[in-house]
């Protein structure tokens, strides 16, 4: 017979093994680090290079205090600080926290994030990669930060609405594979629907600021109210005229097919994706060219 007292450890030694939310030390950290650049985590938690909040360069890609503000319709929405200080970041929350925050949209505490944090996008990666995304960032320094409250107008202030909100706008889970599909599509659409949470910007919004599935990344106003996001798809009014090479050599290169340079906050989202393998590049390229083209509603100039 085994002891009662052994038996009592041997099981939690086996239940710690096969629990999915191992420590960092089990996890992927270097697939973590690839996420954080796919995801473009920096370019909105970095610490702004100056002053204004809306600065669009940062002084450290891993110095994660937030504080950037976001412009849209509904208000200002400032950036969190998800550095490892247990304070003001995310230094305490465990790996439950982590998941539970970047698949429904709630606090360790069960306060309700507004969906400028993309949310709605990160729901659909992997239990292993969003694990192995918490262990990179387990490893970057503690980084003690204020940032301002939201300025959000009533009644978009009331956090509980978004509960109500997202029966209506978080649609679907962890990506699955269309067995229709090549490996290659399938995994370019993992990484734009996914980590890149490019349908964010590129896909306009209903007016409670849902996204559109029907016109899924078809191009969209710009939330801070200046100028409009492409339509990515390959539609005449988007890129029709981009061959899958194309696609890529801009990704890469940051040079569009007719020598101009992508610019503006699309900018630091190219930095990043320069920063995958080519052949990852090749996924998303084959994606944006397999998906239906739709036109784009975008204002006719007067």
């Amino acid at each position: 017979m085994i002891p009662a007292r052994t038996f009592l450890l041997l099981s939690c030694l086996l239940a710690w093994a096969f629990n999915p939310l191992v420590s960092a030390q089990a996890r992927n950290v270097e697939n973590g680090r690839y996420l954080f650049y796919a995801g473009g985590c920096a370019s909105c938690h970095a610490t702004p290079a100056s002053a204004k909040c809306d600065d669009p360069n940062y002084k450290d890609p891993l110095t994660l205090t937030g504080g950037r503000c976001l412009k849209s319709a509904f208000g200002i929405f400032y950036v969190p600080n998800i550095s490892q200080d247990k304070q003001s970041g995310i230094g305490g929350w465990s790996d439950g926290d982590f998941i539970r925050a970047m698949t429904e949209g709630v606090s360790p505490t069960g306060k309700q994030y507004y969906p400028a944090f993309p949310y709605a996008s990160y729901r659909h990666m992997t239990r292993d990669d969003l694990l192995d995304l918490k262990a990179f960032l387990d490893t970057l320094p503690a980084a003690p930060s204020k940032v301002p409250e939201n300025e959000i107008a009533f009644p978009f202030n009331i956090r509980w609405g978004l509960g109500l909100w997202k029966q209506f706008n978080l649609n679907g889970g962890t990506f699955k594979p269309d067995p229709s599909k090549s490996p290659q599509i399938n995994r370019g659409a993992y990484l734009v629907e996914g980590p890149g949470h490019c349908g964010e910007c590129h896909t306009p919004r209903n007016w409670l600021g849902g996204t559109i599935e029907g016109r899924k990344l078809s191009g969209a106003p710009n939330p801070d109210g200046k100028g409009f996001v492409p339509n990515i798809t390959p539609d005449g009014t988007g890129l029709a005229p981009w061959s899958q090479k194309d696609i890529v050599y801009a990704l890469e290169t940051g040079f569009t097919p007719d020598g101009d340079v992508i610019g503006g906050s699309m900018a630091k989202v190219q930095d990043n994706l320069a920063k995958l393998t080519p052949e990852d590049r090749e996924a998303i390229a084959a994606y944006i060219k397999s998906i239906p083209p739709i036109a784009n509603e975008r204002p006719k100039k007067k």
